[in-house]
């Protein structure tokens, strides 16, 4: 197998300041998350067609999970170029239940920022299945509901004696407050301890915000969740949802946790799934 490069372009801040991942080969490229916006998408189309002007084509697109910001850009790209777009069997079935709800809720906040069209993955894989793409090996872990309703971990073995780069998508926000609205907290904070101890000799870890790390990178995003609950749970107290005035007081705590990290709105918007699930449990 041949190096793998890897580079990044991340979205705006409006696009949530979301990476999607160009892997570099000797064969060509292969993408990793598509991005949310159409201007950001257009930037990463430009991008991939510089590699293309460069003799390395496009050869495939992965999603690692079933979030808009991960997977609005694919249509762009199998528009532009006809590849396969692979994704685990969880992860397709959920873009396709929810692509176009997501598209009535959010369409009217970005306008013509959000893209028209779904393209759906055409490759569905099986947990632990390899697909060799460009010379270089990828292997799919799913995860299931955590950050989302369906994650995966998307591991590349750039060559036979290499370690493994790790693509795990939302499973870890680095530098960012994490989305927690789709109300799996407790299957995602055992999906981080599970992961913490397979990932630990893994390369690197790329996370779909923010920059690479470390496996401490799991730890991190864990102690954040067990903090952001414990203060849901007793604001709440025991109901399925937050009064403004316990919003308010969550968004003071979090920020005070974790101070400057930018997508603070996300405090708020994920609280009252949380006390559901808390309230459930």
């Amino acid at each position: 197998m041949s190096t793998t490069t890897v580079h990044v372009h991340t979205g705006s801040e409006a696009g949530l300041f979301v990476n999607s991942y160009l892997l570099e080969t000797a064969e060509g490229l292969v993408v990793i998350d598509t991005n949310l916006l159409n201007t950001d998408i257009a930037g990463l189309v430009e991008k991939i067609a510089g590699f293309e002007r460069a003799g390395k084509p496009l050869l495939g697109v992965f999603v690692t999970h079933a979030h808009p910001d991960h997977f609005n850009g694919a249509h762009a790209l199998v528009e532009r170029w006809d590849v396969p777009v692979y994704a685990t069997e969880a992860v397709a079935a959920t873009i396709r239940e929810i692509a176009d709800a997501k598209r009535a809720q959010w369409g009217p906040v970005y306008g013509e920022e959000w893209p028209a069209v779904t393209a759906y993955p055409t490759v569905e894989l099986k947990d632990g299945q390899q697909v060799d793409l460009g010379g270089a090996a990828f292997t799919v872990r799913h995860v299931g509901p955590a950050e989302s309703h369906a994650d995966s971990v998307i591991l590349v073995r750039p060559a036979t004696d290499a370690a493994p780069l790790a693509f795990i998508g939302d499973l870890a926000f680095h530098g960012t407050h994490p989305y927690t609205a789709d109300g799996h907290g407790a299957h995602w904070l055992a999906a981080l301890t599970e992961l913490g101890a397979e990932l630990a000799d893994a390369a690197v870890l790329y996370p779909g915000h923010g920059e690479p790390a470390g496996v401490e990178v799991l730890a991190a995003q864990r102690q954040y969740l067990l903090f952001y609950r414990e203060a849901v749970r007793r604001l709440a107290a025991g109901q399925p949802a937050l009064t403004d005035r316990a919003r308010e007081e969550l968004d003071r705590v979090v920020q005070d946790y974790a101070p400057n990290l930018p997508l603070g709105w996300m405090i708020g918007l994920g609280a009252d799934a949380v006390a559901a699930e808390l309230a459930a449990s």
